[in-house]
């Protein structure tokens, strides 16, 4: 008698994984028919109206019959109206700002000043000054006293911004005479940091201040007694989890295709330990930076003393 092979448990998979709807409506829809078109502007047109509509009242504002936005809902992938109206709500997680048209920009002036323009430059100069308001000098002149005898530093950023952020304090530090190295890879980060001694440092950058990875490594820092600094967003993760957390906050700006403001004011931080860390090192820094420009002018970079910042 044959006997029974055993019963195989399959792992459960969990809730199905939802799609980017949005995308999905614009790839699609030079293969969809007219009719079917004229549902997709419907919902594209106001994406929260779109998930609040009935299938009647969404077919009455396509011009189509009710049919019409089901067969619409099936070309695009999905079960049906139900399935179709998750997956758009779910995309508005993401918020209204990026779906928005460009019609809200006023147009430009007659000295051909784009409309972005102003508001750019404002929001700038605005994250500056909140650095001034916000930053206490105490707390900068702490970082520089930890980082001007350091044995080694390791400025770590992940994605975006705070990536080169690291890239850029890095820059900023070496050229005084900092062992500085810039990291924006977790894993190698947290190999560095397993090898800390009390004498190194790390300084990470996070914009969110709850980035896991970058907590993590503060905290195995702290462990090896090694020095911290953060900066970051008050009141965040990342600041409690340092040692020193230089913080500012700059509000978001409602304007999808604006840049982050908020760099500008990391950047100014970045600037102020720089400086900070060269006062407080004095003579060696002076004397690093002279060879520097003495290498570069022996180069040929020109009689012109520049920044060495550039």
């Amino acid at each position: 008698m044959r006997r029974a092979e055993p019963a195989v448990t399959l792992p459960d998979p969990g809730p199905p994984r939802l799609h980017d709807i949005i995308a999905r409506i614009k790839d699609s829809y030079p293969g969809l028919s007219r009719a079917e078109q004229s549902v997709a502007d419907a919902v594209l047109s106001n994406v929260q109206s779109a998930v609040d509509a009935s299938n009647a009242d969404l077919a009455l504002r396509a011009g189509v019959s009710q049919p019409t936005v089901t067969r619409f809902c099936r070309s695009i992938g999905c079960d049906g109206v139900r399935d179709f109206k998750l997956q758009l709500a779910r995309s508005l997680v993401v918020g209204e700002l990026f779906l928005a048209a460009d019609s809200h920009l006023a147009p430009a002036d007659p000295d051909n000043t784009p409309p972005f323009w102003a508001s750019v430059l404002a929001e700038s100069l605005l994250a500056i000054r909140e650095v001034e308001r916000q930053l206490a000098p105490v707390q900068v002149l702490a970082a520089a006293a930890i980082l001007a005898p350091a044995h080694r530093v390791l400025t770590l950023g992940l994605g975006g911004s705070s990536s080169a952020l690291a890239e850029e304090t890095q820059n900023r530090l070496f050229r005084y005479g900092v062992p500085v190295t810039a990291c924006k890879d977790p894993y190698l980060a947290r190999m560095t940091v397993s090898t800390f001694r009390p004498d190194d440092v790390l300084i990470a950058i996070s914009g969110s201040g709850r980035t896991r990875e970058v907590i993590d490594c503060l905290e195995l820092a702290r462990t090896y007694r090694a020095r911290t600094i953060a900066i970051t967003t008050p009141d965040s993760a990342v600041a409690q989890a340092a040692e020193i957390a230089l913080t500012t906050h700059v509000g978001g700006y409602s304007d999808s295709l604006m840049p982050s403001a908020s760099r500008f004011a990391f950047l100014t931080i970045i600037d102020l330990i720089a400086a900070a860390t060269g006062y407080k090192m004095g003579p060696l820094a002076r004397e690093n930076l002279r060879r520097i420009k003495f290498n570069l002018v022996d180069k040929g970079a020109g009689p012109t003393i520049e920044p060495l910042g550039d």
